[in-house]
């Protein structure tokens, strides 16, 4: 009796339960509906409020059928793919050392100077690192008002979901080939800003009368593709190095370069002393490589800012083997910097740091020409690209606000070169919003309201440390390696040029001898192919003008008066 009474009160238990479960969830997937119903009803009245307002006709969102909310998650989406770009460009270009000089550097000891090797030691010398750490706090700001500028004229005048930054390939030849690495180049800093100015300028004339698209075709095609995979090539083997990477490649005596991340280095040599393999700041960089490639595998957005930021996040606590603010002065200095998080930092040494005093050495003029090239075939490039991806081409090859897109990404540069960065290009990343529906100018201003935020963060950007840059740097290489597919490898005239383009580049440590030399055995081997040509056609003309001769001989032999019976 008691057993079954029990059994029945524990059914009509479990029926409440059922009862209470379906009216659970009958209430949540109501609520969940209404909420979203809700969601959807305020967006469409804010995407109908802006698109019959002033913004939507100026940027016609309804006649490249495309709305607000969609050009925000666009240009979301192209601002986490390219942000990067703040730290990566100003830790290249503060490379070169900027206007520090030997004059910044802590002597050594009381009543002694300091030499010139200073600057090159791997053991910082306390005077010049805060001297370079100023200097990579001005081009970070730099490098964001650039992007900003660039982007939101891009928007505003060209109507084209494509954002602007300084380009990479021409600041690691700006920091690396033209002034060298701490200033160890045949041209100052100051100097090479001098040259992207002239640079800048001479593109955004080519721009206004219309002949940058025609000359970007006077350029061998196989040494235009090879040149975006070797400067890839290049930007990785400078993210493996010591100084400006993880460290996983240092110099050797016998074969020059060799695998180090090394727990102990020579300070003056950075050759390995032993335990190779053994940094632990090589293996965190590892593993933001994982999360970046990993990201990228998945095709998940932001993916090598996430990358960054989990290397960096880990090297901002203090008292551990891979921090980057050290238990030294220095580090005690930029960790107070660092805590301040928000802080509005003014350019103070960058910013109109231009010369024209040594405008009469042969290495300004190579500086000139190298970058005027990469200008015109680069960018216009990726514009004619990102062009496509979105549907904006016509069927002439062009494509809606080209000549203003022309004229904006030029005059940027200009901008760029008077605060102290180098050239400003269209990016590839510009793809992840467009592919989000972006289709308007408003996904570039979006994206330079989105680098206008970061102006103020700039303690933050300025700590992030080397191995957290140096694994993006090696992914940018895996993202420009994909152009060497177009390559004809069966054919040798095209595929030898190529070959060298890409080997020089990181092998002579120099973007322009590498574009020399593919432009130079293509013009060798094309020479060939020209004189055995001619050879060719002056033995067909002459034997022409040899059966020609017989001809009019045996006309000339027939007596006329003599008929044939």
């Amino acid at each position: 009796m008691h057993a079954s009474t029990h059994r029945e009160r524990e059914r009509e238990r479990e029926r409440e339960r059922e009862m209470g479960g379906e009216l659970c969830a009958r209430l949540g997937g109501g609520l969940w509906r209404r909420i979203a119903k809700s969601w959807s009803n305020m967006q469409k009245g804010l995407n109908d409020a802006v698109s019959k307002s002033f913004i939507g006709k100026y940027f016609k969102l309804e006649a490249r059928k495309s709305c607000f909310t969609k050009e925000l998650r666009a240009g979301t989406a192209t601002f986490l793919t390219m942000a990067y770009i703040i730290t990566v460009n100003a830790t290249i270009i503060s490379d070169s050392g900027g206007t520090c000089s030997v004059a910044d550097c802590t002597p050594p000891a009381a009543n002694q100077t300091a030499t010139p090797d200073c600057m090159f030691k791997l053991e910082p010398n306390a005077g010049y690192q805060s001297c370079l750490s100023k200097t990579k706090s001005d081009l970070i700001v730099a490098t964001v008002l650039s992007a900003m500028i660039g982007s939101i004229a891009m928007g505003i005048l060209a109507n084209l979901p494509l954002a602007l930054a300084p380009a990479m390939g021409a600041n690691a030849y700006l920091a690396y080939n033209i002034v060298g690495f701490h200033g160890s180049g045949a041209v100052s800093y100051q100097t090479a800003l001098a040259v992207v100015l002239v640079e800048g300028c001479a593109f955004f004339a080519i721009s206004a009368i219309g002949l940058r698209a025609k000359l970007s075709k006077l350029i061998p095609r196989p040494v235009r593709l090879a040149s975006a995979a070797g400067i890839g090539l290049f930007i990785a083997f400078v993210g493996l190095q010591v100084q400006q990477g993880v460290g996983l490649v240092g110099p050797d005596s016998s074969t020059l370069v060799t695998i180090t991340a090394c727990a102990n280095t020579n300070p003056v040599t950075g050759e390995c002393n032993g335990g190779k393999l053994q940094s632990p700041k090589f293996w965190l960089g590892v593993v933001g490589f994982m999360i970046t490639s990993f990201g990228s595998m998945k095709e998940i957005k932001g993916s090598m800012i996430y990358g960054i930021l989990f290397v960096t996040f880990i090297s901002w606590f203090r008292g551990t083997s891979v921090t980057n603010f050290p238990n030294t002065p220095l580090g005690d200095n930029n960790y107070n910097y660092f805590k301040k998080v928000v802080d509005f930092h003014k350019i103070k040494s960058t910013a109109g740091a231009i010369s024209f005093r040594n405008f009469n050495r042969s290495e300004v003029w190579v500086a000139l020409a190298t970058l005027f090239y990469v200008d015109v075939l680069s960018i216009t490039g990726t514009m004619h690209t990102m062009a496509e991806i979105g549907g904006f081409a016509n069927d002439e090859g062009g494509f809606e606000g080209e000549y203003l897109a022309y004229l904006v990404d030029a005059g940027s540069t200009v901008m760029a070169s008077t605060l102290g960065v180098s050239t400003v290009a269209t990016y590839v990343e510009s793809s992840a919003g467009i592919r989000e529906g972006g289709r308007t100018g408003l996904t570039a201003v979006i994206v330079g309201l989105y680098f206008f935020i970061s102006l103020f963060f700039i303690p933050l950007f300025s700590s992030v440390p080397p191995w957290a840059i140096g694994p993006s740097l090696v992914m940018v290489g895996v993202m420009m390696m994909k152009v060497v597919k177009d390559i004809d490898w069966n054919n040798m005239k095209d595929a030898a040029p190529a070959f060298v383009t890409m080997l020089l580049m990181p092998l002579t440590y120099s973007i322009a001898n590498g574009i020399i030399g593919g432009i130079g055995l293509y013009i060798a081997l094309s020479l060939y192919d020209f004189v055995v040509g001619s050879l060719r056609w002056l033995i067909k003309m002459r034997r022409r003008v040899v059966e020609e001769q017989n001809q009019v001989s045996a006309t000339v032999g027939v007596d006329p008066t003599v008929e044939a019976v």
